[in-house]
């Protein structure tokens, strides 16, 4: 095993593992086996003021006076360690969070290209200069918007984290990051491995902490300027009124309730185990899943056989098999939260054609499950259930397709399935998600903006758009003449 288990983590502070401020340590588990893994230090209140005064000593020390070729070269370096650690960090992420290790392995790959993309990304930065007309000439200035409190979940805690600090690094900003109090480990040692490649002490901090006392002190803190938070919607809402005191910046990526449109043109040998992927490779752990499968009335029932059969043959499992394709659940708690919803879908009509029962045996493992006869309406179409729980949906044509996919609360991403390419192009016009794929299932690019529509969010993850987002505009007008200026005639 490369990662060595029963090991205590402090909080990553001033460039350094420290203790709480309490001394306490939570106990973690592996969800896939139940067994102990680590302890790791839960930060208070005190903590969090901590790492915000080691951050803003680090913006107006040696990190604000970091150039922005160095800043580059810190970004690959680290983008490098990650390389040179990736089996420690794969295997760390797949113990922690209980998924597949060949899921991780592919997020890993995409954490390297994000501190890449932004490292190389940083030679974009730069202002604009124009004359006013007569003596005034006009030149701006892009500034790091200052300390950024950054908020990421337990799904992806190692993308995730990436997602939020290269940018933001890239832009000159300091960070305090509050990783899941579940799945802290890849972001702790993430900060080890800045701290060896040369990132000052205090431009990054991770604090791992209840939501409720450390995710909201830290949203609320005078001294944070920017909030970015990936997360559920309802914590999302409780963020925006937290921040709206200091008028702070805010990135919001929330929930999700996807659909994957299939037309009768579609090619299904492609579209059926394209879909399966698409909802069940994160054990459906994920904000953009394609949850709702919508499908033409036409082939519906051929296309719901065909996807059972297929998600049926899936191999859930140990998540350091690499055979595995589905690990588990974060924990014996959510699994009983997705049966739940699977118990309220028979209620309400649906039909289960394949899993909807936790297997005997350790470990919060769900099979992968497909619910037909579902309408639109009912709670497992319109709620997130965050695990590997399809809703397979009916619908008559194009016109009824975009209604159904636009009839949730949520606009976070799509996919639609046609052999019309004009009809692939419509309709990424008339889904109301911040992301369409057109016959193919994947969603996040290093480069391409990531983000949502209505209760999904605000903001962009990932882009141009992002950097652009840890920065401040600054506007400087100058006179040319050699005349004084007397707008009175004084």
């Amino acid at each position: 095993m490369a990662v060595a288990t029963e090991r205590d983590y402090g909080l990553f502070i001033n460039g350094e593992l420290t203790e709480a401020a309490s001394g306490e340590l939570r106990d973690l588990a592996e969800p896939a086996t139940g067994e102990p893994l680590a302890r790791v230090a839960v930060a208070n209140e005190q903590d969090v003021d901590r790492a915000v005064d080691a951050a803003r000593a680090a913006l107006e020390g040696d990190w604000g006076k970091t150039a922005p070729t160095e800043r580059s070269r810190l970004l690959h370096a680290l983008a490098d360690a990650l390389v040179a650690n990736r089996k420690e960090l794969a295997e760390l992420e797949a113990r922690n969070v209980g998924k597949a290790i060949s899921s991780v392995k592919a997020e890993l790959a995409q954490a390297i290209e994000n501190f890449r993309f932004y490292g190389s990304a940083i030679a974009s930065i730069g202002g604009r200069a124009n004359p006013l007309g007569g003596s005034l000439l006009f030149y701006s200035l892009k500034e790091p918007v200052g300390v950024c409190g950054q908020i990421v979940p337990w799904n992806y805690p190692l993308m995730m984290t990436t997602w939020k600090l290269a940018p933001a690094l890239a832009a000159g900003c300091t960070v305090v990051l509050k990783p899941d109090s579940a799945a802290p480990l890849s972001a702790l040692r993430m900060a080890e491995l800045a701290a060896e490649v040369g990132f000052p002490p205090g431009t990054i901090n991770i604090i791992p902490g209840p939501g409720p006392v450390v995710g909201a002190h830290l949203v609320q803190h005078p001294g944070v300027e920017k909030i970015a938070f990936t997360g559920s919607t309802a914590t999302g809402s409780e963020i925006m009124r937290l921040a709206a005191g200091g008028i702070k910046r805010l990135i919001l990526e929330l929930g999700g309730k996807s659909p994957n449109l299939v037309f009768a043109d579609a090619n299904l040998e492609d579209a059926i185990p394209s879909s399966v992927w698409s909802i069940y490779y994160s054990a459906g752990q994920s904000c953009e899943a394609r949850s709702r499968l919508l499908v033409e009335r036409s082939i519906y029932d051929d296309v719901v056989s065909a996807f059972g059969e297929a998600a049926s043959r899936l191999k859930v499992g140990d998540p350091l098999d690499p055979e595995t394709q589905v690990g588990s659940l974060i924990s014996g708690e959510h699994r009983d939260r997705v049966q739940g919803y699977v118990d309220a879908g028979r209620e309400e009509g649906a039909e289960v054609v394949t899993g909807g029962e936790p297997p005997d045996g350790k470990g919060a493992f769900y099979p992968p499950t497909v619910l037909a006869q579902v309408d639109n309406a009912m709670r497992v179409a319109q709620e997130e259930i965050f695990g590997p729980v399809v809703t397979v949906i009916p619908f008559e044509d194009e016109k009824d397709a975009v209604r159904i996919a636009n009839d949730v609360r949520y606009g976070l991403m799509a996919t639609v399935w046609t052999g019309d390419p004009a009809r692939g192009h419509r309709l990424a016009r008339r889904i109301k998600a911040g992301t369409v794929g057109i016959n193919m299932p994947y969603t996040a690019f290093p480069g391409i903006p990531f983000g949502g529509y209505k209760e999904s969010g605000f903001g962009r993850e990932l882009g141009l758009e992002t950097l652009d987002a840890y920065l401040e505009t600054k506007s400087v007008i100058i006179s040319t003449s050699p005349k004084p200026f007397n707008p009175f005639g004084l």
